[in-house]
């Protein structure tokens, strides 16, 4: 939560600064920016990375799943309603029919549990699949804090460079100034203002592009940090700076650093563990599989329009009283005593009865019996089935295993040439820090010859370009050096400063 209000401010001042400006003649305040801060923003807020940390949910339910299929049975639960109209149907030779439509649901508990070679394997499987994820982000987080220290540099550099354009700038003024001077006392030329007033403008355009550059790569910063960038981006002000020290690793304790910390190399091997249980995942399908299921179920079935039933009923009814009547009346006459016949009087007794035993839809269900189910299964022949997943499964580790060599060379190779490259980049800032001494003795002493006659406006403006480009060339060295530092500590694995 820190961090986004970081975010918040970063974003909010500036706006609400320039908002200020035309109503105060004070200069706006600034909105500082740490490389921490800027690291810690881009991990709540970079799209990029963010993708790659929204896998570690599915990662740690996969954990959760492959446990919980072990020990704990599935439960399902199911139910529904039907209605079926009046008619007939056939089932084989048989045929079945109603005269009333009858509407019925039902309901389904069951439980089931497997226990296989598969289920066994998946928890290692989805744990090692965990860890691999969990690798991918720090890979991720490696590569994200790598691009937002190169990309804080970049401004940092231009930020320098701009700053050596205003210098220039200043200079050529004080050439302009001192070249009009001694052009109203008649020692110099109006060539030598003109060339003056040329060198200025051109400063004033160098100056311009270099401020451009410089709000060009705070954007660049923002847009790599996932945040919307500020409306006035000069407002933001870095506060990090970085010095120049001479190298004191050895390439040998590099090397065993990035062999044991490269995330992208971690990942790998992580992966390649991952592929070793689907091996195994793979190969336990050769095994039996032991199922138990348990199942408790339920029907209702209700006649629409109970009055036709109701009618059906006291017709077959009256039908069986007459019929034992008629027998009585024989029974009577054959001297023998008749028989109770109230059984078959359809009364209101009966219909109540009816009424009820018919009133069961939606939830008056009638439980089936109680089922439970034991399985073994053992399979004999797939069709290669199984093979063609185990070969894919061995196929896949195997790549995975060259993988992991090749990023360990990989890797070799990119530690050392960022240590090469650090040499060679702190050898260098030496060297532009002594031409640069140079250069600005040569502009001084062509900047005296020119105030006292002794030498020309074209060669102060030449000792004024070879300061600028040695000037320049030791600002980029200083930060060629930071930026390889970054890149070595991005093959690494780790923070070496």
């Amino acid at each position: 939560m820190k961090y986004v209000w970081i975010a918040a401010g970063l974003l909010a001042c500036p706006a609400a600064l320039a908002a200020q400006q035309p109503q105060t003649s004070k200069p706006p305040a600034t909105a500082a920016l740490s490389l921490a801060d800027a690291i810690a923003v881009a991990r709540d807020k970079n799209p990029a990375y963010r993708q790659v940390l929204n896998n570690r949910g599915p990662a740690a339910w996969g954990v959760r799943s492959a446990i919980s299929s072990l020990v704990i049975p599935t439960l399902t639960a199911s139910g529904g309603m039907t209605y079926t109209g009046p008619g007939s149907q056939t089932f084989l030779t048989q045929s079945f029919s109603q005269s009333i439509s009858t509407v019925s649901s039902f309901y389904d508990l069951g439980l089931s549990w497997e226990l296989s070679g598969t289920t066994l394997s998946q928890p290692g499987l989805a744990r090692a699949q965990q860890r691999a994820a969990d690798a991918d982000v720090a890979g991720a987080e490696n590569t994200l804090v790598t691009g937002i220290k190169q990309q804080y540099l970049t401004v940092l550099q231009a930020l320098a460079q701009a700053d050596l354009a205003r210098k220039t700038l200043q200079r050529n003024q004080e050439f302009l100034k001192l070249a009009q001077a001694r052009y109203s006392v008649g020692q110099s030329t109006l060539i030598d203002v003109r060339q003056a007033q040329v060198a200025r403008g051109q400063a004033e355009v160098g100056l311009l592009q270099a401020q451009t550059q410089v709000s060009v790569q705070k954007l660049r910063l923002f847009e790599q940090m996932g945040v919307t960038p500020p409306i006035d981006v000069s407002a933001v002000q870095l506060t990090d700076s970085f010095s120049v020290e001479a190298p004191q690793w050895q390439l040998p304790d590099l090397l065993t650093m990035a062999e044991q910390q490269n995330p992208a190399l971690k990942a790998l091997r992580a992966r390649e563990r991952a592929a070793e249980w689907g091996v195994r995942a793979a190969t336990a399908t050769y095994g039996p599989a032991v199922g138990v299921s348990a199942g408790w179920s339920g029907f209702t079935q209700q006649f629409t329009d109970v009055n036709t039933f109701l009618d059906r009923e006291r017709l077959v009814s009256g039908q069986q009283l007459s019929a034992c009547q008629d027998n009585n009346q024989i029974r009577v006459n054959a001297s023998l005593p008749p028989l109770d016949c109230t059984g078959y009087v359809f009364g209101s007794e009966q219909e109540r009865a009816i009424r009820a035993a018919n009133s069961v839809f939606p939830f008056s269900f009638t439980r089936q019996p109680f089922q439970a189910r034991l399985t073994v299964t053992l399979p004999i022949f797939t069709n290669f089935g199984r093979e063609l997943r185990v070969s894919q499964a061995r196929s896949q580790h195997d790549n995975l295993e060259e993988s992991v060599r090749a990023r360990g060379l990989a890797v070799q190779t990119e530690v050392s040439q960022a240590f090469l490259t650090l040499q060679t980049a702190f050898r260098t800032v030496g060297l532009q820090d002594t031409n640069r001494a140079a250069a600005r003795e040569q502009l001084q002493l062509a900047t005296e010859r020119y105030r006292v006659g002794s030498g020309t406006f074209f060669e102060l403006l030449d000792a004024q370009v070879a300061a600028l480009r040695a000037e320049s060339d030791y600002v980029n060295a200083t930060y060629d050096y930071h930026k390889a530092l970054a890149a070595l500590e991005a093959a690494v694995g780790r923070s070496l400063r």
